[in-house]
């Protein structure tokens, strides 16, 4: 198979120099091969077309200026001269393989030698030999990445380093397949990361990519999708690859396709200059000049022709360009350069006339009016705009590259020889590829110059932006704003942009989220989103997340964090404890008044009729009944706690106890009355106090075996005050007490109260002259509607923000109410016995009228009237 391709390529090699365009050639005794775009692309069938002035022309110059040097200076290669042979491959890759079979043609002949042995001539004359073409060591170029793809894929085969100074595609860095191929400019996967980290930099995550199609396109946006990838944080909203020959109204396409995703404004563009240009003439035909914002490769770097005219499209533009610096030695080189010093540029008069737009010859029958003749004493950069093409530099670095390369190699396999030894004749090219992989030395530009294994130059890039001057666009120019050297330094304050000028417009799918928001992802879209809340009690874990506070928590106001819940209980300055301590107080002196008032008076008849014993038991419920409200207040604790379990209930058990043991008394005296004169069992003092303290040992029994069963304390209930708004939400100290147990506790009591109500309504029937039984009556129906109105007012706050102080005043309140509503309607005989003591004195027995409706009461009925 390789026998077949060298074949191939000896045919093909015999063919192209009939096709050739010519070429620049240089005796010595090394020939160096180079590949230049002297012409652009051509039209309709034709090879080439017009002249490059500074992509061609500039670096061929390069190339010969750097050979002068090269061969000038007696430390370097002592004895040997380089020579060259330099070709255009008019930018285009089938043309330059074309061109470049020439570089092989010694190497093929070389191996055809045997056969010539086997020619004759009649006569014995010997045959013609054609003159040896030069034996190329090395190639400096191509430009276009898909020119030195083309190219290395056959320099490859005949082992012959190439050393290019503009092809940045990634492709090449595979040194399985272009083992032979280095390049002194950095591939585009630096450049690629590069302009990833401008985006980043900028706070862009959301990005179109625009390519030219072929590999410096092609594979430039490849790198730069996938490093972004890699990298994350940036989304590409849109890939357009640009034709390699577009239709009309192609780029129209372009810019309706890039307003499909309007919020992705920052457009990475890898194309040439001529489809940069393009694009710029549809973004203002479509009226969106200032919308895009570009950052452009080293195609467009800062050059001015892709934005001639269209300065105002290209305002703010960002562009990267290999870190270069302009060879003032050049400068003197080229602008000394004329008709007469130059003439081994076979291509320098078409240059001239171009330049200086003239014509070294007339046109034949018609003058041409317009286009004068040339004298040849113009002067570059006087008579016409000079300005040093930006690879100049890098075409240099590489004939000195393959220069050091040789001086080492010749160093090691020619100690001591002055000139070429046989070991170097010929030159190896494996062995000269170890030796160019191997240099490092100082490049024109003061700048190291050196390889890594792949043949790859290390990444050092200049990043520019086109700014407008004094608010004007077409008087701008390109100004530095940072540096990339493996990381980015980049002079922020230092952008100008349309509008704000130093406020970095937004090129993201979508804005930021807010403080305590956190980000739904669009499905597929990973850098699109949709804000959402933290609401409620929920705070900002991260960027995505939203979690609930824990329990005795809340978050912060801007909910990115959570603190603790302020802690509240009824306090003795609260409001809401002034009219249930106001009560309290009052009727804990009213209480006091009336049991000093009996035991000063005890045994008056008053006293005596209202039931001495039976009486001070129920005042020392109404007491307790009074002071629970101080315990309901106070600070709760174990103690309290326990307190509170203790004394809530049995204050109205005690009093209750009392009033259904009077009530039953009464009822049962005159029940038994109706059928016989013998008294009821258990009407005597002593067993109406055993009565009303077995009724109240139930309540305490009980009390003990919950405190037993479950040991009181205080909790901190934060989900009582929880409220919509975790502003308004507050932690509850309390004791471990729920609503259902407090009226577990006072249940016992609203039996005891219950029945009572039921005996005063059977009593209703009896005598005016027992007078007790009608207020206890009263005393009871007011409590039941006392308690009924309690009972929606407590549960129907349980929702409520202010619940804890509402219910324990409800409670509080109607707890005072119900041993204000006693000790008023029962004692009011008190007023007698303090204003009127002239009616406190005993009157004779009346006999009670025995009726056929009400009976005699039996003996031991207490009769005493105190009127």
């Amino acid at each position: 198979m390789a026998r077949l391709l060298l074949a191939l390529l000896a045919w093909l090699a015999q063919m192209s120099p009939v096709r050739a365009a010519g070429s620049v050639r240089l005796a010595g005794g090394l020939t160096l091969g180079g590949l230049f775009p002297v012409h652009a692309r051509g039209a309709a069938g034709r090879a080439c077309g017009q002249l490059k002035k500074e992509q061609g022309v500039h670096r061929l110059e390069a190339m010969l200026y750097a050979l002068d040097r090269v061969n000038a200076d007696p430390e370097l290669l002592p004895g040997v001269r380089l020579g060259a042979r330099l070709l255009d491959t008019c930018s285009r890759d089938t043309y330059a393989l074309e061109q470049a079979l020439s570089f092989v043609q010694a190497l093929i002949r070389g191996r055809g030698d045997g056969d010539e042995a086997a020619v004759r001539c009649p006569g014995g004359v010997p045959p013609l030999r054609a003159a040896p073409p030069e034996r190329v060591v090395a190639v400096v170029g191509a430009s276009a990445s898909s020119v030195s793809i083309m190219v290395a894929n056959v320099l490859r085969l005949f082992a012959i380093p190439q050393i290019s100074y503009a092809s940045t595609a990634p492709e090449l860095s595979d040194s399985t397949r272009y083992d032979f191929f280095s390049r002194v400019v950095p591939p585009d996967s630096y450049q690629a990361q590069a302009m990833v980290d401008i985006v980043r930099a900028l706070g862009w995550n959301y990005v179109s990519t625009l390519a030219s199609e072929g590999n410096y396109g092609e594979s430039g946006v490849e790198a730069f999708v996938q490093i972004s990838r890699e990298a994350g944080g940036v989304c590409i909203a849109q890939s357009i690859k640009i034709p390699r020959e577009p239709k009309p109204g192609e780029f129209n396409k372009v810019i309706k396709r890039l307003m499909e995703t309007p919020n992705a404004r920052g457009i990475i563009i890898f194309a040439n200059e001529d489809d940069i240009r393009r694009v710029l003439e549809a973004t203002r035909q479509a009226n969106l000049t200032g919308h895009f914002l570009w950052v452009g490769s080293d195609s467009w770097g800062s050059k001015t022709s892709p934005i001639l005219s269209l300065e105002d499209v290209a305002v703010g533009a960002i562009t990267i360009l290999p870190k270069r610096a302009s060879i003032d030695g050049f400068d003197q080189y080229f602008m000394t350069r004329s008709l007469e010093n130059n003439r081994r540029n076979i291509w320098f008069a078409e240059f001239w006339e171009e330049n200086f737009n003239c014509k070294l010859t007339s046109s034949g029958g018609q003058s041409d009016e317009a286009t004068r003749k040339c004298t040849g004493e113009e002067r570059i950069g006087q008579d016409s705009a000079y300005e040093q093409e930006g690879k100049v530099q890098f075409v240099i670095d590489a004939v000195y590259a393959i220069a050091h390369a040789l001086h080492s190699m010749h160093q090691a396999l020619c100690p001591g020889y002055t000139g070429l030894c046989p070991a170097m004749e010929p030159t190896d090219g494996r062995t000269l590829l170890q030796y160019i992989r191997a240099v490092r030395f100082n490049g024109s530009a003061g700048t190291p110059v050196m390889f890594n294994e792949n043949g790859d130059a290390p990444g050092r890039y200049d990043i520019f932006q086109y700014q407008a001057t004094n608010g004007s666009a077409s008087s701008g120019g390109y100004q530095v704003v940072g540096q990339w050297a493996e990381a980015l330094r980049l002079d922020v304050e230092a952008l100008q942009w349309s509008g704000d000028p130093h406020e970095v417009p937004p090129s993201q799918c979508s804005l930021p989220c807010g403080p305590g928001e956190r980000k739904k992802m669009v499905k597929g879209v990973p850098c699109c989103w949709h804000c959402e809340a933290c609401d409620g009690y929920r705070f900002q874990v991260d960027e995505f997340t939203c979690e609930a506070c824990p329990r005795d928590m809340r978050p912060t106001p801007n909910h990115t964090g959570c603190r603790p819940t302020p802690v509240v209980r009824l306090t003795w300055s609260s409001p809401w404890a002034a009219p249930p301590l106001l009560l309290a107080v009052l009727g804990i002196m009213a209480t006091t008044t009336v049991v000093g008032t009996f035991v000063r008076h005890n045994n008056t008849p008053i006293v005596r009729a209202s039931g001495r014993e039976l009486s001070y038991v129920l005042l020392t419920g109404i007491f307790l009944i009074y002071a629970v409200t101080f315990l309901m207040v106070a600070e709760p604790g174990a103690a309290v706690c326990a307190t509170r379990r203790l004394f809530l209930g049995l204050g109205t058990t005690l009093s209750y106890s009392a009033l259904l043991t009077k009530t039953n008394r009464i009822y049962r005296i005159f029940e038994q009355g109706k059928r016989s004169v013998t008294p009821p069992p258990f009407i005597s003092p002593t067993s109406q106090l055993v009565i009303t303290f077995s009724l109240t040992s139930l309540q305490v029994v009980g009390v003990i075996a919950w405190l037993g069963a479950q040991p009181p304390h205080s909790v901190i209930d934060y989900e009582e005050q929880r409220t919509v708004d975790p502003e308004q939400a507050r932690g509850v100290l309390k004791c471990d007490m729920s609503d259902l147990s407090l009226i577990g506790c006072l249940g016992y009591s609203l039996l005891l109260m219950v029945t009572c109500t039921v005996y005063a309504i059977k009593a209703r029937g009896v005598p005016e002259t027992f007078n007790e039984a009608k207020p206890i009556g009263f005393t009871m129906y007011t409590t039941c509607i006392v308690w009924l109105a309690f009972v929606p007012i407590f549960f129907g706050t349980a929702q409520s923000a202010e619940k804890i102080y509402i219910q324990t005043t409800t409670l509080t309140v109607s707890l005072s109410l119900s041993a204000s509503v006693s000790l008023g309607m029962l004692y009011v005989p008190t007023y007698v016995i303090l204003f009127h003591p002239e009616q406190n004195v005993a009157k004779r027995k009346r006999s009670l009228k025995t009726t056929s409706t009400v009976a005699a009461p039996p003996k031991g009925a207490d009769t005493e009237d105190p009127k």
